[in-house]
């Protein structure tokens, strides 16, 4: 999914990981959009959709992340979004917690494009990002 859209909305509740995630996705010529919570982040998302989200997986309400994910992945607007989980939390256990989420009729939830763990490395961040965006996922 080739994108013209400049719009990458980073998803976390800690402001030094927003900070930085930003200027990764700045630096790299995107516009960053910064939501502090799922809650905001869907509702940016179906204002203004952006290219790709960046969400992090633990935010303070219980499983925030998990479910904005879910909610991304079900919304008929919204699930064509790549999505990036950036998280502190194991893969495994990430993946296996959305094989667990089932959207309805025994089907299971869709993987994100990519999944990074905290501390990310702005490298491998600008190449995941630059990959998704231009169809390589």
């Amino acid at each position: 999914m080739k994108t013209t859209n400049r719009k990458i909305l980073v998803v976390d509740d800690e402001a030094d990981m927003r900070i930085f995630v930003s200027t990764v996705v700045e630096t790299r010529g995107f516009e960053p959009v910064i939501a502090e919570n799922g809650d905001q982040a869907l509702k940016m998302a179906q204002l203004d959709p952006p290219a790709l989200v960046i969400l992090d997986v633990m935010m303070p309400k219980i499983d925030d992340g998990i479910r904005t994910y879910q909610h991304f992945r079900t919304n008929e607007t919204l699930k064509q979004i790549p999505i990036i989980m950036l998280s502190a939390v194991a893969r495994k256990t990430f993946f296996h917690t959305i094989r667990m989420l089932k959207p309805g009729q025994d089907r299971i939830l869709a993987e994100p494009e990519a999944y990074m763990e905290k501390p990310p490395d702005a490298e491998e961040l600008i190449r995941l990002i630059d990959g998704i965006l231009a169809g390589e996922k």
